[in-house]
């Protein structure tokens, strides 16, 4: 448990990664695939800060066994901010607690758009209730000490952007550190994201804000950042089918599938999340005939034989992970 903390001399925290990079980037947090493994493969390919997969607050309370499954790391790991859903301060405020000594700030996700999330009081349906939100914020910063400490929210638009405007105003006030905005409202999947409203939201704040939606190259990161202003850029499916897209790789190298491989090994991912990163990565490289029978491979065995022969890589191990008790 204590490998996790110690390392701050050699890394940059979150805010000072905003002072000082002219943009900083982010892989996002995504439930199954932004866990350490890749957050370890993505780091090594020029991606400044990570998040964690969205974790529910109450129930990482409550549960060691959530606590042991949803929330790995180690030393090397940083900086790393966790995600939350939450629906109470308590609970965010209570799941920040446990996990600050070993994470550089605390988001809440108020973006998800899923019926179950919203369901719940959690999500983009969030955005509808900026007392709450900013309540939240204020327990929840009020709960750590340490002012380099991020809490932060990732948000969606309103369907009138002035909303979004004022909603992320009032997070500012209640001491958001920073604020990530997906440029998509909770209805919308496959449109482009409306750049003009996150350029607006930018406009009036003094805090940072990172921009999400249709990152998918370094060229997309700088043609939003011209757009908008923003402080930094989030990707989510550029990162999963092309890891290595903020060391500006147009595609997955060859040795960041090697990487790859040899971390998900080392940290004992499961077969099917290693498996599924690999499709993702490999999919443009791959021919339909070969891409068939890669994606029903069934084992690890099989992948490992089939990289082996195809593309004659070695593959070793030597990662040491620490679970949250």
């Amino acid at each position: 448990m204590g490998e996790g903390e110690g390392a701050a001399s050699q890394y940059m925290k979150p805010l000072e990664l905003f002072k000082h990079k002219e943009l900083v980037t982010i892989c996002a947090p995504m439930v199954r695939y932004s866990k350490l493994a890749f957050r370890s493969l993505v780091r090594k390919y020029g991606c400044d800060l990570c998040f964690t997969p969205m974790i529910i607050s109450d129930c990482f309370l409550q549960s060691i066994r959530a606590r042991h499954s949803d929330f790995t790391t180690c030393k090397e790991d940083r900086p790393l901010i966790v995600q939350f859903a939450a629906s109470k301060g308590e609970d965010w405020a209570g799941a920040t607690r446990l996990v600050a000594p070993y994470c550089d700030g605390v988001d809440l996700n108020c973006g998800c758009p899923q019926r179950w999330a919203m369901a719940e009081g959690y999500g983009a349906c969030l955005i509808h209730k900026p007392e709450l939100v900013a309540d939240m914020i204020r327990q929840t910063r009020n709960m750590v000490t340490d002012p380099d400490f991020t809490v932060s929210i990732k948000i969606r638009l309103h369907k009138d952007y002035k909303q979004t405007v004022n909603f992320a105003r009032q997070m500012e006030a209640a001491g958001a550190s920073f604020i990530t905005v997906h440029g998509r409202t909770q209805d919308q999947r496959g449109d482009p994201v409306c750049l003009e409203a996150i350029a607006d939201i930018k406009s009036v704040l003094q805090i940072p804000v990172v921009a999400n939606g249709d990152v998918r190259s370094m060229d997309d990161a700088h043609r939003i950042q011209k757009i908008t202003g923003v402080n930094g850029v989030m990707a989510a499916r550029g990162m999963l089918e092309n890891p290595a897209m903020y060391a500006g790789y147009t595609t997955t190298p060859l040795e960041c599938v090697k990487d790859w491989v040899n971390v998900a090994l080392e940290t004992g991912t499961q077969f099917t999340c290693f498996h599924q990163h690999l499709i993702y990565m490999m999919d443009k490289s791959l021919t339909r005939a070969d891409r068939r029978y890669f994606n029903v491979l069934g084992s690890t065995s099989g992948v490992l034989t089939y990289l082996t022969e195809k593309y004659m890589i070695e593959f070793s191990c030597s990662f040491h992970v620490n679970l949250l008790q």
